[in-house]
Formats: structure tokens, sequence, C-alpha cells
């Protein structure tokens, strides 16, 4: 059982690439073959793709505050302080996995875009840096937030969520390794996401934030499968066990054909309450073509687009969710 442990290990100098992406196998050719990050590298590293996931859950929980408190009732400034955690605590959170994959040598055998620290363009300690100065800057956010809402026990949720976020892939046991990364991604990007920001603008929780939040926690769980589906052979060699490697390819990508459909039913039941929610079925355009990428597509290229579609689903389903509710 101890030799299925992921290991913590130094990372080794990164053999050097040749013209056409493979490994040259020289020694020393590493430093002088692989340059420092760029402004680039640093904005790739932040993963923008997957910011979406941050932003559609606070839209649709400001929408269901706005049910909670009527018409004319509007937290401008509570709103984006709820809206700058999410997103800082997304930054932080890729630039944490970058830093922990990479120091425990995973990404050695990775298939998709480049890494900062696998690649050996940035510095282990300093992608762990700016790692943690997200993470601050999410919790200079909530502090303020709570503050401002004097809902003190919410420091609670924070710090649990900034603990969930890091033990993800770092620690000793990271969780992200034994399949449970869906599960916090759910959890957090989806209900804390949404009711969350229902509760600090309006000191309370309706149901149309619980669905939103379902809804939201879905789609947040397809773009990590369809990320982990792209990387089940590299992940099966570092021996991390995401619930992808765990289902295997045909089923994970069945899975995630349900995440990212299941949100449009319950969908089709809030558009019978809320008829401005009908225009989310619009995102069946970006989603339906996802599903058939991850079903019949082999390259990580074309799973990286089914990303990007199940992204721009979860932008466009939480805008017409949050306008649904607020009008």
């Amino acid at each position: 059982m101890s030799q299925n442990k992921p290991r913590q290990q130094r990372m080794a100098p990164p053999m050097a690439r040749g013209p056409r992406g493979g490994r040259s196998g020289r020694p020393g050719a590493a430093a002088a073959a692989v340059k420092p990050a760029t402004t680039a590298d640093w904005i790739a590293g932040a993963r923008l793709r997957t910011l979406p996931l941050a932003v559609a859950p606070v839209l649709i929980g400001v929408g269901a505050a706005k049910v909670a408190e009527g018409p004319g009732v509007w937290h401008p400034i509570r709103s984006l302080l709820c809206l700058a955690v999410a997103v800082l605590l997304q930054i932080a959170v890729n630039y944490a996995n970058d830093y922990s994959d990479g120091v425990r040598g995973t990404d050695q055998y990775r298939v998709g875009p480049g890494r900062l620290t696998g690649s050996g363009k940035a510095a282990p300690r300093t992608v762990l840096t700016v790692a943690l100065t997200f993470f601050a800057l999410a919790a200079v956010a909530g502090v303020i937030l709570v503050i401002l809402t004097q809902h003190w026990w919410v420091l609670l949720i924070g710090a649990a969520a900034i603990a969930a976020a890091w033990f993800y892939t770092g620690g000793k046991r990271p969780y992200g390794y034994y399949g449970l990364g869906e599960v916090f991604v759910f959890i957090f990007f989806g209900l804390v996401a949404t009711v969350g920001t229902t509760y600090m603008l309006s000191g309370t929780v309706n149901q149309e934030s619980w669905y939103g939040g379902v809804i939201a926690g879905l789609i947040a769980c397809a773009v990590l499968m369809v990320n982990n589906i792209r990387d089940i052979e590299p992940d099966r060699q570092a021996r991390k066990r995401t619930l992808a490697v765990l289902l295997g390819r045909v089923a994970s990508r069945i899975v995630f054909c349900v995440l990212l459909l299941v949100p449009f039913v319950i969908l089709g039941v809030l558009a019978v309450f809320y008829p401005l929610a009908w225009f989310g079925m619009f995102a069946l355009l970006a989603a339906i073509p996802a599903c058939i990428i991850t079903l019949f597509g082999r390259s990580p290229r074309e799973l990286v687009t089914a990303l990007q579609l199940t992204s721009i689903t979860g932008l466009l389903v939480g805008i017409a969710l949050g306008v649904a509710y607020a009008f």
C-alpha cells in the first residue's frame, strides 16, 4: 500500500526538449534550453479558462439574494467583494496546483499545456509565493466582507475553503490524488460560492441559491473531469488517482456528459418559475459539442477545446440564471 502513496520529491532538472517537443536527454542541456517565465507564462499559469467557474456561482448567488430581498435592493460593494474572493481563490488554487504537482514530479508525465514549475521556467519557491499571495488577497477580501456584514462565523468557512484548496494537491496526502477532487469542487465552487454569496448579501439562504449552487457545482465538476480525462495516462504513470483514472476512459466520458447535462434539467424546472432562465438553454450550443468532443475525441488538443466549451457553458448558465433571479 505504501508503494502507491504519492511521494513528495525534489524537482529534478527537466531535460531539454527537441524541436518537436521530445526530450533531448542531453545532460546540462536544460539550463540552456529553458527560458525564464515571461509575463505571458504567468498569465497562462493563472489558467484564465477556469475563471468562469468562479464568476458563475457569484452571479447566481447575487440573483438569488435579489429574490430574497425583493426589488430595489442592491449591494454592489459586497457583490464585488464576493466576486473578488471567488476569483482570487480560483487563481490561488491554480498556482498552488502548479507548485504541488511540479515538486511532486507529477508534471513530468503531463500532455497538456506546460506548467511553470514542471517546465523549469519558474522556481518552485516563486510559484509558491505567488500562490500564497493570491490566497492572502482572497482572505483580505473575505475579511473585509465579514467586517461589513458582521457574519463573523463565516471566517471559519473561508479558512476551510483555503485549506481545502491547498490540500487538493498539496500536503503529504493530497485528496486530489485519491479521486476526491470533484467533491471539493462541487462543495466549494458550487454550493459554498453560490449559497455563501446569497447569505453575505441578504443574510439568509433560499432554495434558489441551493438549486443554483448545484447547477454551478455540477458544471465545475464537469470541467475538472474533462481536464482529468485528458491526463488519464500521465496521471496513472504519476500514481495520481483522479476520479477519471479510477473510472477509466469510457465511464469517465459518460460521467462528464451527465455532469454537464443534468444542470439543464434543473434549469428547465427553474425556468417554469423564472422565465428568463430559458435563455440559459442557449448554452447547450456549447455543452453539446463539448459532450461530443469528449465522447469521441482522442487528442489532448480536442479535450482542451471541450474544457473551454464547458467553461463557457458554466458562464452562460450563470449569467442567465442570475439575471432570471434578479429580474
